[in-house]
């Protein structure tokens, strides 16, 4: 099955194509010569998921998916958020993010957070959700040299080692993303899309 993601994001695709494995056939959107930014309007993972799908379906009129991913801390009250992305504002990097996060945090003893990634997938011009989320805790430091956003200062519930510290197929196994995956897929081969 071909399916479009919605994203510009090389790691991204790399990672979700590990998770989907050979039955679906990711294509990017730089693989369709589209560059531009996707809108990302909403308040919500599941509006700003949708927006995307919604915009790239009726741009190639063919099935498609995005993915919408936050980083919600306790302690912050969820922050950052849906902003996770733009968290230290636009025009700064994941480094930058992560600053602010580690700041905000500061000595904070209450360290929990999760991360929780929201599909939209558009099949046949119906939309479908599927969310994955796993816990885990912020470190005081980074940890770790591989990965991408945040990954230095997340390390999952049941670890000892951050996501970037992590080989990335044990990464891809326990992601938030991994989970949202395994429901999308396991929709297709219910809907017979798939084998």
């Amino acid at each position: 099955m071909k399916l479009i993601f919605a994203t510009q994001n090389r790691h991204k695709l790399n990672e979700v194509s590990a998770i989907l494995g050979k039955d679906i056939e990711l294509v990017s959107l730089p693989d369709l010569d589209f560059h531009d930014e996707l809108p990302e309007t909403h308040a919500t993972l599941e509006e700003n998921a949708e927006e995307k799908s919604r915009f790239v379906y009726n741009r190639f009129k063919s099935n498609c998916f995005a993915e919408d991913t936050a980083l919600e801390v306790k302690a912050l009250l969820g922050a950052p958020g849906v902003y996770s992305a733009r968290y230290a504002g636009e025009g700064k990097n994941s480094d930058d993010n992560i600053n602010l996060l580690l700041h905000q945090l500061g000595g904070e003893k209450n360290r929990r957070a999760r991360f929780r990634t929201v599909i939209s997938l558009i099949l046949e011009g119906k939309n479908h959700f599927f969310e994955g989320i796993t816990e885990g805790t912020i470190p005081a430091a980074r940890c770790g040299e591989g990965g991408f956003g945040y990954d230095p200062v997340f390390i999952p519930e049941g670890h000892v080692l951050s996501y970037a510290e992590m080989p990335p197929e044990l990464k891809n196994k326990i992601s938030h993303r991994r989970k949202a995956f395994e429901k999308m897929n396991a929709f297709l081969h219910e809907a017979g899309k798939i084998r």
